[in-house]
């Protein structure tokens, strides 16, 4: 049968009863998630392998992290890692699992805000792996063929190369934008959705749990929290993308089916035939997400004309960002070798600021200047070839562009160790130059196609 969530999320509820006839957080005897190997004491409330345990603390091993509210780092809880682990699972199976509040960092933005991370401890985190090792095969198949956020098989890339060859089909583009989207989470919605999905009892308790345990602000205050879920949990990017395929993604295949749209997490981008129908989707989209509690942003939400060389007409936004990429008429060539504007994703001005500010931060001119050159290209090499593997993928000259600030440190570095280059720029450009012919391959960025000029 059907079951309404409250305020208009819509998910077909399985018969019984979904919170549980004495509350989301009262333990019911027996049952729970069926053997994957390992042994279950008898007498617990829940069935939970160790081995599901072990194998979701090889994941956040893999994963690494800060330190939560404890302090305690990974490589403290593996002084005594049978003993913590078994904490996890006793606790798990009997219950009596409470999670430890979640330390709050406030991350940077480039607009000058901060973005809140919720840090776990390492001990919640492999408690919210096994839950989420559980639940994501139940809930990854229905899930939408065009979301894309913290999927396996799926990145951020699959959807940039999708976006680039719809805007070529739609000549209209909603750059959706969800105002404090983790910040707005309605707990009974995102809980209702979960109990769709699963009947494993201690699954649902423990996220009725993690949604609300309480943020430790910077200052050590403790701070209830009655909506959202922390960015940096494990689960939370799971629990997120449940909570849109039913806030939007299957809302809109019933609404506007001949819309197409990109998600990834709460980044959206939909295509649109008209500015007409562009507008109609916005405003039907900002009344369903006031039935869910979310609210889109005033003025980062906004219509997008894909103007290109087959579209002459003008529109006051002719430009979006998705992923690290900006959306914007480029010249191209064509295979015959003709010259045309497209309208074509390449890095972002806010991607390649990231890059210099990085490059910046390596200070090699006046802190490595004892090193050796081949010191430097081992510092630099791995995070050149993962901005070339990201921001490369598509019009690949503008990152090779935004990698050339690489050279300038470069040369500066040049003219920090040799006393014969020091206040000769063009010199020691040209001396990085004859290296780059010599040895193409020492840099990442040389063998990319960024080599620097080798004078005459």
């Amino acid at each position: 049968m059907r079951g309404a969530v409250a305020d208009g999320l819509e998910v077909a509820m399985k018969p019984g009863n979904a919170g549980g006839a004495k509350g989301p957080d009262t333990p019911a005897p027996g049952g729970g998630q069926p053997e994957k190997g390992g042994t279950a004491t008898r007498g617990k409330a829940y069935e939970i392998p160790k081995q599901l345990v072990w194998e979701a603390y090889q994941r956040v091993k893999a994963n690494d992290g800060a330190a939560g509210v404890d302090g305690q780092t990974l490589a403290a809880f593996e002084e005594d890692l049978k003993g913590n682990l078994y904490k996890v699972w006793n606790r798990m199976s009997s219950g009596s699992y409470f999670p430890p509040p979640v330390r709050l960092v406030e991350i940077p933005k480039d607009n000058g805000g901060k973005r809140p991370l919720g840090i776990p401890t390492v001990a919640d985190r492999v408690a919210q792996t096994v839950v989420k090792m559980v639940l994501e095969p139940e809930v990854e198949p229905v899930f939408h063929p065009d979301s894309y956020g913290y999927r396996p098989g799926r990145s951020a890339l699959d959807a940039v190369g999708v976006t680039r060859q719809r805007c070529w089909e739609f000549d209209w583009v909603v750059d959706l934008d969800i105002k404090a989207f983790f910040d707005s989470l309605d707990h009974a919605l995102v809980e209702r959705a979960v109990a769709h999905h699963t009947d494993v009892p201690w699954v649902r308790l423990y996220i009725s749990r993690w949604l609300r345990a309480p943020v430790q602000m910077p200052d050590g205050t403790l701070e209830p929290r009655t909506k959202g879920t922390p960015q940096g949990g494990v689960v939370s990017p799971l629990l997120a993308n449940l909570f849109l395929h039913y806030t939007f993604d299957v809302w809109m295949r019933r609404h506007f089916a001949t819309c197409p749209f990109e998600r990834y997490a709460d980044d959206v981008v939909i295509h649109c035939r008209s500015q007409a129908e562009a507008q109609a989707v916005v405003e039907a989209i900002r009344g369903r997400f006031e039935q869910c509690h979310l609210e889109l942003h005033p003025t980062k939400t906004r219509i997008v004309y894909c103007k290109s060389d087959g579209r002459p007409g003008n529109h006051e936004h002719v430009t979006f960002d998705f992923l690290g990429y900006t959306f914007r008429p480029r010249w191209a060539k064509s295979r015959r070798g003709k010259y045309f504007v497209g309208f074509l994703p390449a890095i972002s001005n806010k991607a390649a600021k990231t890059i210099r500010q990085t490059i910046r931060d390596w200070r090699m001119a006046s802190k490595r200047n004892n090193q050796r050159l081949e010191d430097l290209a081992w510092l630099v090499n791995p995070s050149v070839r993962g901005w070339m593997n990201y921001y490369g993928r598509f019009y690949r000259s503008a990152c090779v562009t935004a990698l050339r600030p690489l050279n300038e440190a470069l040369a500066a570095w040049v003219r920090r160790k040799f006393t014969r280059y020091r206040n000769r720029e063009r010199a020691s450009m040209h001396w990085l130059g004859r290296v780059a012919q010599r040895e193409p391959s020492l840099f990442a960025h040389w063998h990319l196609g960024a080599r620097p000029a080798a004078g005459v």
